[in-house]
């Protein structure tokens, strides 16, 4: 029997509940009097349908059937699960959710996305108060995991189990916050930066621009897959969460904010929070603390970077300055001698390239390899304005091999021999180093192709001219070992 979930309100946070349950496997029902409803929600569900699958390893279930309805009772019949997310109005949200439970299932949920409202302002005057919970999300919706989930004493228990389990079943982060209070917690502590960002910028400290620079270049990444607690916990170091208090702590009374009204600073205060950060992290030593945050925050910042994006696009930035430094730049024309294979890359081994048995993933030798074809290419002259013009070359066949393990950490070298340069063929061998050691070869043919029409076809005199004079040196090495050998060839 397939799960319903109704959507009332249409905008960003409505279309991304739509999105959420939708491509996880739920028929939804919008109800939304905007005449713009379905083009809004069919825009944020064609950026869902490109993402949220991708954070997968699995297949997600099939998609469910979306439909809009101009009646309310219609939309709402049947549904399991009912989404409100009208505007921040509290007399709007008290007529809509008289209206719904006046025609709805009394064992639905009636989730309200409500930033502001506790959910016992939500239930005043309902018919039926134990079915209004507060479930708050974070934009954009199918991405972020994160959902307050905030009940009354009207709630019971079993209800606000089924509806945790419920969200936990879309991929989402339900948090069960304990008291009912203004703005939950994720938007009490937004605010409080919100409003010390509001005046440093009026003081004329810093420009918008400036304060979001600080976030996303330093405490936010941290925030990002530690939070607070568990950050200053690490800043802490052996010593943990008392030390930190205690070196810190009075900064509290200090006038570095314009936000005063902090709490007494107590031993009592002291030990509830050393003693909850104790429950939270003390089944680590701070030494692995430190590498569970490298870690996180090395698939972070790789994330960031291969967007472009925030501190990312620092990173990408550093990387031009080091490659322009080294000797993987430059074009043949330039090269002098072109005798011995040529090193087409040299890089560490990031940490999200390694898997479960410590060592270099096979997908990551393919992308290693892949990646000095593209220099090679580069080389001879197919470079972006080439490829931009309408040319390039893909790649019609791969042959790799894994001759030793490749670590976290450790310098890889590839050496590429060009067996063949002529015509629309480029046959590439690549071996892959460390140190004076072999660990993997990768043998490439690539076939030039017009990116018009996407057949083969002969690429430019000079990429043929440099591809002739390096095959031409190339072709007095010996052939290198393993080359055209295919799985279960003799040794």
């Amino acid at each position: 029997m397939s799960k319903v979930a109704t959507i009332l309100g249409g905008g960003v946070i409505g279309g991304g509940w739509a999105a959420r349950f939708l491509l996880n496997g739920w028929d939804v029902r919008v109800f939304d009097p905007d005449p713009e409803a379905e083009r809004k929600i069919g825009e944020v569900l064609a950026n869902a349908r490109r993402s949220l699958p991708g954070l997968s390893d699995v297949a997600l279930p099939p998609e469910g059937a979306l439909s809009f309805h101009s009646d309310m009772a219609e939309a709402v019949a049947g549904a399991s699960w009912i989404q409100e997310s009208v505007p921040e109005r509290l007399e709007l949200k008290h007529k809509v959710l008289t209206q719904v439970q006046a025609v709805c299932d009394p064992t639905a949920v009636i989730g309200s996305s409500t930033s502001g409202f506790k959910p016992s302002e939500l239930q005043q005057g309902a018919a039926r108060p134990e079915q209004i919970v507060v479930t708050h999300p974070f934009n954009p919706v199918y991405l972020l995991p994160l959902v307050e989930l905030v009940a009354s004493p009207a709630n019971p228990a079993d209800r606000v189990a089924g509806a945790k389990a419920t969200l936990e079943s879309l991929g989402m982060f339900p948090l069960h916050v304990r008291k009912e209070i203004d703005a939950h917690i994720a938007d009490r502590l937004l605010e409080a930066v919100w409003r010390e960002s509001l005046w440093l910028v009026k003081d004329g400290v810093a420009t918008t621009a400036e304060i979001d620079e600080a976030i996303r270049m330093g405490f936010g990444l941290r925030w990002a897959q530690m939070g607070l607690f568990e950050t200053y916990r690490v800043a802490g170091g052996e010593a943990g969460m008392k030390h930190f208090m205690a070196q810190f702590g009075p900064c509290l009374q200090w006038p570095w904010t314009k936000l005063m009204d902090v709490p007494e600073f107590t031993e009592e205060l002291v030990d509830l929070i050393a003693g909850q950060s104790d429950a939270q992290s003390g089944h680590m030593s701070i030494r692995e603390l430190e590498r569970q945050r490298d870690d996180n925050l090395v698939g972070i910042l790789r994330a960031l970077k291969a967007q472009g994006w925030g501190a990312g696009a620092v990173l990408g930035a550093q990387d031009v300055r080091l490659k322009a430094g080294s000797d993987l730049t430059g074009y043949a024309e330039e090269m002098g001698d072109v005798s011995q294979p040529i090193v087409t890359l040299r890089r560490a081994v990031p940490l999200d390239w390694t898997d479960y048995n410590g060592h270099m993933n096979e997908s990551r030798y393919l992308q290693a390899f892949c990646d000095a074809s593209d220099r090679f290419m580069e080389l001879v002259g197919c470079d972006a304005d080439y490829i931009a013009s309408g040319g390039s070359y893909f790649t019609a066949e791969t042959h790799i091999r894994h001759l030793a393990e490749a670590h976290a950490g450790d310098v890889i070298e590839v050496r590429t021999h060009l067996l063949m340069g002529q015509g629309k063929k480029m046959h590439l061998f690549h071996t892959m180093y460390r140190g004076d050691e072999a660990v993997a070869t990768g043998e490439h043919m690539l076939i030039h192709v017009s990116l018009e029409t996407r057949r083969s076809s002969p690429p430019s005199a000079r990429i043929e001219a440099n591809m002739a004079r390096i095959a031409a040196a190339h072709g007095a090495l010996p052939l290198p070992e393993g080359a055209g050998r295919f799985i279960g060839a003799p040794r």
